[in-house]
């Protein structure tokens, strides 16, 4: 009879979604309102208001900028019949850091922009790559203690339409 299946890793990846889940939806905004309430305090609620609304439509226009940049070097990629592996995976962090200007607040608004300057995102891709890499690449072949001497041999294509 089979051992029973580990279950470390599946608890491991519940307990890594709940502390994701836990930092977006409950952490990050707590922070938000705090550096809001904090800048509100220094300069105003006006100018609060007016520098959130100016940051998001500024973050509109650079993703819009940068968004176009990456299409164009993934269609180039492609067009020279390369994968473009960079290009999508920055083509997703500028989604992201777009996603995070137009979200209301200043800590997501440092993280969304420096997803979209080129120079920071290159670090991030470079990052996410070498964190995911081991996980993408497949099982290698295992090698075997023994070697198969065989003989090719030509067939007629008659014997092999019956």
């Amino acid at each position: 009879r089979a051992a029973p299946a580990r279950r470390v890793g599946l608890r491991l990846t519940w307990r890594a979604m709940f502390l994701v889940v836990l930092v977006l939806f409950i952490i990050v905004p707590i922070a938000e309102l705090a550096v809001i309430i904090q800048v509100g305090q220094e300069i105003g609620l006006w100018w609060t208001i007016a520098l959130l609304l100016a940051d998001s439509v500024l973050g509109s226009v650079l993703m819009r900028s940068q968004g176009r940049a990456a299409w164009r070097r993934f269609n180039q990629t492609v067009e020279a019949g390369r994968p473009p592996a960079r290009e999508a995976l920055d083509g997703a962090l500028i989604i992201v850091g777009g996603a995070l200007l137009l979200t209301p607040g200043f800590i997501t608004d440092i993280g969304g922009l420096l997803l979209l300057l080129p120079p920071s995102r290159a670090v991030a891709r470079r990052l996410l790559v070498r964190r995911f890499a081991r996980r993408m690449v497949g099982p290698t072949v295992q090698r075997r203690d023994y070697d198969v001497d065989a003989q090719a041999v030509d067939v007629d294509q008659e014997r092999i339409d019956r």
